[in-house]
């Protein structure tokens, strides 16, 4: 029985192109599933192949455990009965009982070879999947094998990969037997079918194109730094170079259009734009919103927007065909863009100018001509009349120190009152409220003002509520309530 063990591995370890480590434990595994089924199906067995002789031992065993969390008496063993006989032995270990070797007989020799076959085709799978990791092919190349409910299942040499539905370019219409590229999306190790999920729709899909036909990216002189898609519809790619004599854009679009042409052919004739990417935020958007041309942008660091004003004349093409151009300006660069013609922006600015206005007036008891005074220098918060370098402060040529001082201590006295309500107020809110995502303190704060302390109370608010107690926007108060109604759905 060694001898053909020893024979057993080393064929199948040949001819399935595994370790004979991994048929060796699915032997061992095999022969303990047999042992099993004569002893009692709730029983534990182990069993050691000897990798030298092919000799093997079998062994019945029970897991320690604390005496109320054993369930099972045929594989586990309550601690204090364990210690009876083993003193030294701790919860999480094994006892172990010698079992004699058992003839399986055709039935059972039958069951094992299922078993190791089993493990063996598992683990010959994962072995070609870990070839393929390794070539690092990130575009898939292979033929329409069969549909399955709509998705494609595709021929990737001797492994198969699927393309759902929702990852094909839509009205794309793929049948068995056509060749296609995909992008590999992610490998789906837990799946029983194909583990390789692919998608047309992905950007990363264009990026991985351009750098099949534009070889200055293998090479390193440009990067595709960004890509955004309307899949089968438009796309547009942020472009680097990092060689000054190289144009980025016109290396991508090649000789009379023939590179982008060949990527275009690719994803179903879907137009793209080739823009120039830039460290600077407000160029980066201003090239992204190409072929609009942009009067002037005002870019807001804190809520991660830009508000971007154009022409009367531009405004239609700056938001594309249902808002198309916009919305891959903003997932191009990443910023929320807010479009407005110059009246609007007027009108917008006019509105913050009288806010900023009237909170310098009743928070620092200042008349409208020092409030504009500071607004006309920049500032636009308490926080900065306070804390700014009083140097910056002094070169203001309508004040004199006594007034800049007397302004600064007047704003720092507003702040710390506001900090000491802020955590009166907070004492009031429940710790599920101020642990949502999404909330911070000055927002609890301003709610518990509001009569809103818990979780509950916030998630019982209607949108427009919760938009009239805090002053957010309505998608940011949307999502709020959204996060605090969760657990009820939990």
């Amino acid at each position: 029985m060694s001898r053909e063990i020893l024979l057993l591995v080393d064929a199948l370890a040949r001819e399935k192109n595994v370790s004979k480590e991994i048929v060796f434990s699915a032997l061992e595994s095999a022969l303990a599933q047999a042992t099993k089924k004569r002893i009692n199906d709730e029983a534990d067995v182990r069993v050691a192949i000897d990798r030298e002789t092919g000799d093997y031992e079998s062994f019945r065993r029970w897991q320690v455990l604390p005496d109320e969390e054993v369930e099972n008496d045929e594989a586990q063993m309550g601690l204090i009965d364990a210690r009876e006989e083993y003193p030294e032995i701790q919860v999480g270990d094994y006892v172990e009982e010698g079992l004699e070797p058992i003839d399986f007989g055709r039935i059972g020799a039958q069951a094992a070879k299922q078993v190791i076959l089993q493990k063996v085709r598992d683990a010959e799978r994962e072995q070609i999947l870990a070839d393929f990791l390794e070539r690092k092919e990130y575009i898939i190349s292979g033929a329409i094998k069969r549909m399955e409910r709509g998705n494609a299942i595709i021929e990737v040499g001797r492994l198969e990969a699927v393309l759902p539905r929702d990852q094909m370019i839509p009205k794309e219409n793929l049948r068995v037997g056509d060749r296609v590229k995909a992008y590999l999306l992610r490998i789906d190790r837990g799946a029983r079918g194909p583990q390789l999920i692919l998608s047309r729709t992905a950007p990363e899909f264009v990026m991985r194109l351009f750098e099949l036909e534009v070889p200055e990216i293998g090479d390193g002189l440009l990067e595709i730094k960004a890509c955004a898609r309307d899949p089968g519809l438009r796309a547009k790619i942020g472009v680097k170079s990092n060689d000054p004599r190289i144009d980025p854009i016109g290396t991508c679009v090649g000789l009379r259009g023939s590179r982008v042409t060949a990527v275009r052919n690719e994803i179903g004739g879907e137009n793209i734009d080739i823009v120039l990417w830039s460290p600077e935020a407000a160029q980066f958007v201003i090239g992204a919103l190409q072929p609009a041309e942009v009067s002037s942008i005002v870019v807001d660091e804190e809520a991660h927007a830009m508000d971007v004003v154009v022409d009367e004349n531009n405004l239609a093409i700056a938001i594309g065909r249902n808002g198309q151009n916009v919305k891959l300006a903003s997932e191009l660069t990443g910023w929320t863009i807010n479009l407005m013609t110059e009246a609007e922006s007027e009108r917008k600015s006019e509105a913050e100018h009288t806010s900023v206005r009237q909170l310098f007036i009743s928070k620092l008891d200042v008349d409208e001509e020092v409030a504009d005074i500071l607004i006309d220098e920049g500032f636009s918060s308490l926080e900065e009349i306070a804390y700014v370098p009083l140097a910056e402060m002094l070169e203001i040529e309508s004040f004199d120190e006594e007034t800049v001082n007397e302004l600064r201590n007047r704003a720092r006295n507003v702040l710390l009152t506001e900090a000491i309500v802020t955590e009166e107020q907070l004492e009031t809110v429940n710790e599920d409220m101020l642990g949502l995502e999404g909330m911070d303190k000055p927002l609890a704060a301003k709610l518990a003002q509001g009569g809103v302390h818990s979780r509950d109370e916030l998630a019982d608010l209607a949108v427009d509520e919760l938009m009239e107690l805090s002053g957010l926007d309505e998608e940011r108060a949307k999502n709020l309530i959204t996060k605090a109604r969760a657990h009820w759905f939990e």
